[in-house]
């Protein structure tokens, strides 16, 4: 069979499901962010201080952050789990929160002296970041490894390591309402590796779960 005739095959396979992917995404994501809201709430729940860090700018940031990567990865991977969907504008929206948190990487170095730089990026829960964000992001995680399958992504690797993206950006808006280390270099530094494990365990779920 051509590369085109099986692309528009597992299409119409998708298009055949009892529930429009579309909407099947969207129901996936609100099945995930309950499951992550669960966890969270279970163990470490919002810092004692929220409604008074919520009116810091260096707070809310990392709210910023999280919510776009989320965003821009749920977006990317409902087209790479339709055969033959345009990905190009989703990929190019990636850059987004990448690009957000290294501004504020820039702005904090301008602003705190550089014998602050190292106490900044260590912060005091390092540990706490690296764990909880991929506990939390486990189960979305699991959720959307499934949702893979029951689309038909040509690219599985690619589609699992954005599947836990999207499952890290959401545990991590979650972790984030915990977390008392506000500094961009902290979110720069723990947040992106705890969310890098969750994008490799979704690499490696699209390789070896979603792969036809």
């Amino acid at each position: 069979m051509k590369t085109d005739d099986l692309i528009k095959a597992l299409d119409a396979d998708a298009r055949s499901k009892a529930m429009p992917l579309r909407s099947a995404w969207w129901l996936a994501a609100g099945a995930a962010a309950l499951v992550a809201a669960a966890v969270f709430m279970m163990t470490i729940g919002p810092r004692p201080d929220f409604m008074v860090a919520a009116h810091t700018v260096r707070f809310l940031s990392k709210f910023v952050f999280t919510i776009v990567l989320a965003i821009s990865a749920f977006a990317l991977i409902r087209a790479l789990s339709t055969p033959g969907a345009a990905t190009g504008r989703a990929m190019a929206a990636m850059i987004g929160a990448p690009l957000l948190v290294a501004l504020a990487v820039v702005l904090e170095l301008f602003m705190v002296p550089q014998a602050l730089w190292g106490t900044r990026m260590i912060g005091s829960n390092m540990m706490i970041c690296m764990g909880f964000i991929p506990l939390i992001g486990i189960g979305p995680l699991a959720i959307f490894l499934w949702m893979l399958r029951y689309g038909a992504p040509t690219r599985p690797v690619l589609a699992g390591a954005v599947a836990g993206l999207l499952a890290g950006g959401l545990a991590a808006t979650f972790y984030a309402a915990h977390c008392f280390d506000d500094s961009p270099l902290f979110v720069a530094t723990w947040y992106t590796i705890a969310i890098a494990a969750l994008a490799l365990l979704g690499a490696l779920g699209g390789r070896f779960f979603v792969r036809w």
